[in-house]
């Protein structure tokens, strides 16, 4: 029986995925410009020619394996994506970034590795430029209605503990207190003046 559109589709979406956790796979443990597309394609089974189906250049591939890891993270930002970020969506926000990450570390350890390096953040900074301004409005209005003093300096250290957490966590997941670590993280943030909030 001949396959439908649907199947056909899934089937695409299927390669594509192998594709990118391939790509990810090499670009982080043998550098983003020593993993040619040829190596990409032996290891994922496929011919160098059908990679093009899927992807016009390494860049574009690249670049698409950051902006999966960075949407997966920023969809759980606003859940309602009305930019206003609630106690309830706050504390969403803070356990299901770290189920994210707590359902593929592997995955999420190859990530981290991919981004610090610097050739590879050169070629995604456009990605980030794009969310990160959003991302920090709404945290910068989330601390602004807690009351606190430098909402912009609040949101860019809530940032940088979130993705210190993060890190940690994918290195080494085993030694790594989760439940108590989510746990101070939402005393911190999500109640400073909390007297002084509206939802």
């Amino acid at each position: 029986m001949p396959r439908t559109e649907k199947q056909w589709e899934e089937i695409r979406e299927n390669r594509k995925a192998q594709i990118m956790e391939t790509a990810l796979e090499l670009f982080a443990n043998e550098g983003y410009y020593s993993t040619s597309i040829s190596k990409i394609a032996k290891k994922a089974g496929i011919s160098k020619g059908l990679m093009y189906n899927y992807f016009t250049s390494k860049e574009q591939l690249i670049r698409e394996i950051i902006d999966k890891g960075i949407q997966d993270l920023a969809t759980t930002f606003d859940q309602d994506e009305d930019g206003v970020l609630t106690d309830t969506e706050f504390h969403f926000m803070i356990n299901k970034i770290f189920e994210i990450l707590q359902e593929n570390i592997r995955y999420w350890r190859l990530y981290f590795s991919l981004i610090m390096q610097a050739s590879v953040h050169r070629l995604v900074h456009e990605g980030f430029a794009k969310l990160v301004p959003r991302l920090l409005d709404i945290q910068i209005h989330y601390f602004k209605k807690k009351g606190v003093a430098d909402p912009l300096a609040e949101a860019i250290f809530f940032a940088a503990v979130l993705d210190g957490i993060a890190f940690n966590h994918v290195i080494d997941p085993d030694h790594f207190p989760v439940e108590k670590i989510k746990n101070l993280i939402i005393e911190k943030f999500s109640h400073i003046n909390s007297e002084n909030y509206e939802t």
